[in-house]
């Protein structure tokens, strides 16, 4: 990511915690800039070992984890789950009302796409999981396969 889009996005993310009533510390900035500047999602470690690498501070996992949960509650980041890594927001910059995101992650780069889901198809999904007499606690759908650039051409 250029430094103007990576600088555009910190501005938006900035906005957004004062919106809510958080803050965006120094800490929090550099992890973001971390996830924003990764070529695939990052785990907790991974983004502690990334971030003293690149600013010569100390980070306790427990400090990562600490600000990778605060970028997801103020839903500037998101946790895959299936892979136990953090990725950023591709709507950070959108003042559009946002769907229910679902992850497209390949499996050969790991990179990921987040695509909305629509709402009649959400409904439709929770209607057909209710059918069953399950509960989700969790509606957030990652999908695995090959991204285009991965895919062999045809």
């Amino acid at each position: 990511m250029s430094k103007l889009a990576t600088n555009k996005t910190l501005n938006s993310a900035d906005a957004i915690c004062r919106e809510s009533g958080a803050r965006l510390t120094d800490k929090r900035k550099r992890t973001l800039t971390v996830l924003l500047d990764a070529p695939a999602p990052m785990s907790a470690y991974e983004l502690k070992d990334e971030y003293e690498n690149r600013y010569k501070e100390t980070l306790t996992a427990m400090s990562a984890y600490r600000m990778l949960n605060f970028l997801v509650d103020e839903m500037l980041a998101h946790k895959l789950h299936s892979v136990n890594k953090y990725t950023v927001c591709e709507h950070i910059n959108c003042s559009h009302a946002h769907e229910l995101p679902q992850f497209l992650i390949c499996d050969t780069c790991q990179s990921v796409s987040e695509a909305g889901i629509k709402k009649d198809t959400l409904k439709k999904l929770k209607a057909d999981v209710s059918e069953t007499g399950f509960a989700l606690n969790n509606q957030q759908l990652e999908l695995h396969g090959i991204c285009h650039s991965c895919q062999p051409a045809q």
